[in-house]
């Protein structure tokens, strides 16, 4: 008989299941499923944390000056040279130094100082407040020079990172530095010709070719050496100065003192870093932004004028300069008074307000207005710059006869020193007007420009120039050979709106060679104090006279103008015999 599984006689009974083990199984399937739900749903927080931490080494903990931006490497910039190749702004590769102080591995002590040796321009003392810093990221330096980044990379701190950069160097430190201007740490221009041309400069293709300016070296470097040592010798606030081509408009030397340098744009000359207290306006520049009034040099736009409208025929034309004229409260003086009927040259040589102010009285305040705004004097000079200053003169409801009269001889109407040098440039070169220029201009490519006088009317201005410097108030001007032609103007200094007693803005507009004109020089000295080189005198004739002489000779050569003392214009029949005479 066959047995039944599990009936086994001899065996006997099979067991029954055990209740205990099968629950421990089931509880430890349950444990396990818990567990991988718990890591599945852990791993995407540790995901979380693992990018906000990424989030702030990068980004939170970036520069220390905003803490919330990755370091950015200035990118590409077209450099800048003069108009004979020569290079006034480039960009080079150097690097940034920054390091995250809580990395450190180096006693910052010892690190500090081997830095400091490498980096001389920082103090051993700020380099181990940075490297002590709480902060996240530190720079060390920006326009660190490949061998220098080298020697740092060589201290082996891992804490230190060198991040590449292209940045900006004006090889000639403050020599046009308000002209040039300046760019900021992401490479974008902030002043002068890095701001106007900006994108020109950092577009890609048009970088390729370097930006020409008119701006020559040689011209620029002269007249800022003799207007900082005039401005020395007067103990003086300021000064501005342009050489300009009359034919082309084009500006040779742009000068405003005080200056600065472009490299470290943000610190004064003595290293310090300006603030709203400590500005001492050297990024000002004085020759486009200034506003001022420029006195006794605007007797010859009225001069022209009177000629070029017909209200004067003769220049041997008679005003009476017997005694002061008095309109509307004000007396109208002569500092150089004759006390007699004066001509036109004896007017313009004397610098005769009074004589000046009738003939101004004879124009008309309509065609004086139309003249000026011709010449470009009621609005910003038209040049790339966007530094411009906006001249300041009376409302037409108020340009009353007084208005007239002070403003024939340069009061009452404020204007930069380019609106000066290019209206001199207008009045000599055979009365086109021009607008001025930074940029080299070829010769085939010079615009036309437009009539405002008459070739007859520029020549007879050019003789008045000359008889002022050979027989008036600019005498010290002249250079032999070089027949210089110009005029001197001396007027109080505008602060605030108000007139500053004993303050002079003191200048000297001059051409040269005036027979066949083809620059313009103007030098303006901001409140002069006399020395004992002018004899303690604080006038244009004395003050600016003898430095637009220097400036004259040493420019003179390098521009390709021959002296020719043989040579000079006819100024016969100009004055009186009397007169001549006596000059």
């Amino acid at each position: 008989m066959a047995s039944i599984p599990g009936n086994d006689p001899l065996i006997g009974a099979a067991p029954a299941p055990n209740p205990t083990l099968a629950g421990e199984r089931v509880t430890a399937r349950a444990q396990a499923r818990q567990r991988l739900a718990f890591l599945i749903m852990l791993f995407p927080v540790l995901a979380l944390i693992i990018l906000v931490r990424l989030v702030d080494l990068s980004v939170i903990q970036g520069t220390p000056e905003s803490e919330t931006k990755l370091i950015s490497a200035a990118p590409p910039r077209g450099d800048i040279v003069d108009r004979n190749g020569v290079e006034l702004a480039r960009t080079f590769e150097a690097y940034a130094i920054t390091v995250i102080p809580r990395r450190l591995t180096s006693d910052p002590d010892v690190l500090a100082t081997k830095l400091a040796e490498i980096l001389p321009e920082r103090s051993r003392e700020d380099i181990l407040a940075d490297l002590t810093s709480s902060k996240g990221l530190r720079y060390l330096a920006r326009r660190v020079l490949p061998g220098q980044a080298r020697r740092i990379n060589d201290l082996g701190e891992p804490a230190i990172e060198l991040t590449r950069e292209a940045e900006r160097l004006y090889p000639n430190i403050n020599l046009a530095a308000q002209a040039l201007g300046y760019t900021d740490d992401d490479g974008h221009g902030l002043i002068g010709v890095e701001k106007a041309f900006d994108q020109r400069l950092a577009d890609p293709v048009q970088r390729a070719a370097p930006l020409a300016l008119s701006i020559d070296v040689r011209v620029q470097q002269a007249m800022q050496y003799e207007l900082a040592a005039l401005v020395a010798d007067q103990n003086a606030k300021g000064a501005a100065g342009v050489v300009m081509d009359v034919n082309t408009g084009e500006v040779l030397a742009m000068v405003s003192l005080p200056d600065f340098n472009p490299n470290v744009p943000g610190q004064r000359a003595d290293g310090t870093k300006y603030t709203t207290e400590n500005d001492d306006g050297s990024r000002f520049n004085r020759v486009t932004l200034g506003g001022y009034e420029l006195g006794s040099t605007f007797k010859a736009f009225t001069i022209a004028t009177a000629l070029e409208t017909g209200t004067l025929t003769n220049l041997q034309k008679l005003y009476d300069a017997t005694a002061p004229l008095y309109v509307a409260g004000f007396r109208i003086r002569d500092d150089h008074a004759k006390n007699r009927w004066l001509t036109v040259p004896e007017i313009f040589i004397y610098s005769s307000n009074i004589g000046t102010a009738r003939m101004a009285v004879e124009l008309g305040r309509e065609r004086q207005r139309e003249y000026l705004d011709k010449l470009g004097f009621l609005k910003p000079v038209e040049v790339e710059l966007k530094e411009k200053a906006r001249p300041q003169y009376p409302p037409l409801s108020n340009w009353g006869q007084s208005a007239t009269m002070t403003i024939s001889y340069g009061h009452g109407l404020t204007v930069s020193p380019l609106h000066l040098a290019n209206g001199y440039a207008t009045l000599v070169n055979g009365g086109i007007y021009r607008a001025p220029t930074l940029l080299k201009r070829d010769a085939a490519a010079v615009p036309p420009g437009r009539r405002v006088f008459s070739e007859r009317t520029s020549m007879e201005l050019r003789r008045l120039l000359r008889l002022v410097v050979t027989k008036g108030t600019g005498r010290k001007a002249d250079v032999p050979g070089y027949r210089v032609g110009g005029k001197t103007g001396t007027a109080e200094k505008i602060e605030n709106g108000r007139y500053v007693r004993g303050q002079n803005v003191v200048n000297f507009a001059a051409v040269f060679p005036v027979d066949a004109p083809r620059y313009v020089v103007v030098a303006m000295i901001d409140d002069p104090r006399g020395s004992k080189a002018t004899y303690g005198f604080r006038t244009a004739g004395m003050v600016v006279a003898p430095a637009i002489n220097n400036i004259i000779r040493r420019i003179a050569p390098p521009l390709g103008v021959v002296p020719e003392p043989n040579r000079d214009l006819d100024l016969t029949g100009l004055l009186p015999a009397a007169v001549e005479a006596k000059e």
